[in-house]
């Protein structure tokens, strides 16, 4: 029914993946595997359902009907196994401004907040824009597998300047779904310290491979009440340029002082399409969804297998959810500088610079978006390897 193989054209639509490569890149025809979006066309109803909306010829201020937070709390209960009440439930113009007003209504410039690299740069510049303190707890590898280091968490979170948890679940741009008992380990470790935890968990729907994602609040009714959930359609249905998103939050104090900023600051609108896209994506897109997240296993399978067997040097872990892969370049014992620069020039392949996740933690290391049509993916990583071995041959 969905056809993925499809290549569309997105040059000249505005898109930052294509349309900034010259700026980022310094060449406009490096093969765009970056920014976190992807190539394939939303879901029929999504198309027509803004189609509908948009031959109506009046375009002015749009409220949203009470049908906007049933789709979100049938989504949550059909998909998640989270029962939400409605009421839990506040639109946001995106998760990262959602995050930034969230520092703004329940921190103060100087506070500590924890992040845990390497992690989506976005949660390293909401916190240094905002005037509060970076606080690191990196995470760690182990058996091939990125663990959270507790006992890192444990000493950080019981200073008292360190008021916030910013956590990336399922992690961007390491690919883990956290198990219950690493969720509950760190949620009682935040409880106990009055750690709040903002739960980025934008990247929800995109669990492969038969893995589930578990919401964090979903857990126990103490870590609903200290916590914050953000999500949003955008990254599931390649909807994120309507700017929709929302949060989930127990807590009636903590929600309130949300939306104090929120409106405040008169980011509580939205725009036209935002209930339009939202309840057409989750009441008629789950077929879609599953249909896509094959074909992204299917990308994260070549790729794998092709580097397994043609890239010596280049490894990564499948990851358990999102079209992000985290390829691991350090045993070629390359410099970032000239990683990127053989990436960018010699390979024609345009990722994701890995110390932008973390200056330490991302050396050595790209992200790749494997959300585009076979072909794509296939010719990145046949340039890849003929740029490789044309290097090792000197």
């Amino acid at each position: 029914m969905y056809d993925f193989d499809k290549i569309i054209d997105r040059s000249g639509t505005d898109t930052f993946k294509f349309d900034l490569r010259e700026k980022v890149f310094n060449k406009r025809d490096v093969i765009p595997l970056w920014v976190a979006d992807m190539d394939f066309a939303a879901p029929p109803a999504v198309v027509e359902a803004v189609k509908r909306r948009a031959e109506h010829p009046v375009y002015g201020y749009t409220l949203r009907p009470e049908s906007f937070n049933i789709s979100i709390k049938n989504w949550l209960k059909r998909r998640h196994d989270w029962d939400v009440d409605t009421s839990w439930i506040s639109f946001t113009p995106g998760v990262v401004p959602a995050l930034a007003l969230s520092l703004l209504a329940f921190s103060d410039p100087g506070d500590g907040i924890i992040i845990q690299p390497p992690v989506y740069p976005p949660f390293h510049s909401i916190v240094t824009d905002n005037d509060r303190e970076l606080v690191y707890n990196p995470l760690v590898m182990s058996d091939g597998k990125y663990r959270i280091n507790f006992e890192e968490l444990e000493r950080l979170a019981s200073k008292k300047e360190n008021k916030i948890l910013v956590f990336s679940s399922p992690h961007n741009p390491v690919g883990r779904l956290w198990s219950k008992e690493e969720l509950t380990r760190l949620g009682e470790i935040c409880f106990r310290h009055k750690v709040l935890v903002l739960s980025d968990e934008i990247h929800s729907d995109l669990a492969v491979y038969g893995n589930r994602h578990i919401p964090f609040a979903s857990i126990s009714k103490e870590f609903a009440n200290g916590s914050i959930t953000f999500m949003a359609p955008s990254k599931t249905f390649n909807i994120a340029g309507f700017g929709t998103s929302y949060i989930v939050c127990e807590n009636s104090d903590l929600r309130e002082k949300f939306k104090h900023i929120l409106n405040g600051l008169h980011l509580n609108m939205g725009t036209l399409f935002s209930g339009v896209i939202l309840e057409a994506a989750y009441d008629h897109g789950a077929d879609w969804l599953d249909a896509m997240l094959k074909y992204i296993e299917g990308n994260i399978d070549f790729v794998h297998d092709f580097t397994e067997s043609e890239l010596p040097g280049i490894t990564f872990t499948k990851p358990e959810a999102t079209y992000l892969l985290w390829l691991d370049f350090r045993e070629l014992g390359w410099d970032q500088d000239k990683l990127n620069s053989f990436l960018i020039n010699k390979a024609n392949v345009g990722f994701n610079n890995g110390i932008l996740f973390g200056k330490e933690e991302g050396k050595g290391f790209m992200r790749m978006n494997v959300g585009s049509s076979r072909v794509v993916i296939q010719k990145a990583m046949e340039n890849i390897k003929k740029a490789l071995d044309k290097e090792i041959k000197g």
